[in-house]
């Protein structure tokens, strides 16, 4: 197994660097073999890329997660004991409308620390249910009561929408998850892709208006840059289940034109605000396009001053961090991340 963990305020710059440096010499990976069993589930779903389809087609076919469900099934691989974790439905008020979110929440008597999430799929596809084993595993690992949030998606709305509503969600769990039994004053962010550009966001703004800060932020492969063209794009072009052609589909969905990912909400690494930020574990994936920018961001934290874990994995994909059921490497990298949220919430009590 390669699960590289670093500490980013221990690497200095030139050795940082050269870690981006030397996996972007290299060409598209191979998938480790338990990986490969979920690309080819995926593939017999007939799953196609994004880039290829309509809106509506790319939201109803098959998903990365349908596919780890079908291996777990196919290996009689046990829900337990992730199954176990309670669930509440319920709907957030905003101005822009009522929000569908989900308490997952852990054994115990509470109030529980809280991690508020954000999912993925480019702010154009998937929902809470696509993404229900991650903030499940979140909700066990770190008996946190983890609440996921839906958003607006483009392109019937578009760019800032879904930052807007991850804002107003943030504000209304810091004044009301006493309601749920959290504790307001043991907050964490997270998300993944997409919606770990959510997560980096409000505590982003958290900070530029001087209000609550979470006490850490969990980003997983995050959209944080706006260069097609980095060292993992190119290596990964063709990467499933997502490639370039893919982002560059979802770009087109969300934004009015190209030009507005430079926005500083996009653009994170080329943000110059970084210090002061909470502390922060940032996963990436080998065969992912978004792996560089993920690095870098991680990197400019350290840069910032800001204490932060980059969790390195090789040999898997794009969405791999919920498929701790079917691969070694998404369950440590789970583990890692559940381990720097509960020490965090320890600190902060």
């Amino acid at each position: 197994m390669s699960l590289n963990i670093h500490p980013i305020r221990s690497l200095g710059a030139a050795a940082a660097l050269s870690l981006l440096a030397t996996v972007a010499m290299a060409s598209q990976a191979k998938p480790d073999p338990q990986m490969q069993p979920v690309l080819d589930a995926l593939n017999a779903l007939q799953a196609k890329p994004f880039h290829t389809l309509s809106v509506s087609d790319a939201r109803t076919q098959a998903s990365p997660a349908d596919a780890a469900r079908t291996v777990q099934r196919d290996q009689k691989v046990s829900p337990y004991p992730e199954a176990k974790v309670a669930t509440k439905d319920f709907a957030i008020p905003t101005a822009g409308g009522a929000l569908p979110a989900r308490a997952y929440i852990p054994e115990g008597e509470g109030p529980f620390p809280v991690v508020l999430y954000f999912h993925g799929g480019g702010w154009v596809v998937a929902d809470l249910n696509t993404y229900d084993a991650t903030p499940r595993a979140l909700a066990l690992g770190s008996k946190a009561l983890v609440i996921s949030v839906d958003y607006h998606h483009a392109p019937e709305s578009k760019f800032p929408a879904q930052h807007d509503d991850a804002w107003a969600a943030y504000t209304w769990l810091v004044e009301n998850v006493h309601t749920l039994n959290g504790d307001a004053k043991r907050v964490a962010v997270a998300g993944e892709s997409a919606g770990g550009n959510l997560a980096a966001n409000v505590a982003l703004m958290a900070k530029e208006k001087k209000t609550t800060m979470p006490v850490y932020q969990l980003l997983v492969y995050p959209i944080a840059g706006n260069d097609t063209n980095t060292p993992s794009y190119q290596e990964n072009a063709n990467a499933l289940p997502l490639g370039k052609a893919d982002m560059e589909w979802f770009i087109s969905n969300v934004f009015t034109s190209k030009d507005q990912t430079s926005d500083p909400r996009i653009n994170l690494v080329g943000r110059k605000d970084l210090k002061g930020l909470p502390p922060a574990t940032v996963v990436t994936a080998q065969i992912d396009p978004l792996r560089s920018e993920g690095q870098t961001y991680a990197k400019k934290l350290g840069e910032a001053g800001v204490k932060v874990n980059l969790i390195s994995v090789d040999g898997v994909t794009h969405e791999f961090f919920g498929m701790a059921k079917v691969i070694d490497k998404a369950k440590t990298a789970v583990d890692a991340a559940n381990a720097d949220l509960t020490k965090a919430f320890g600190s902060a009590k």
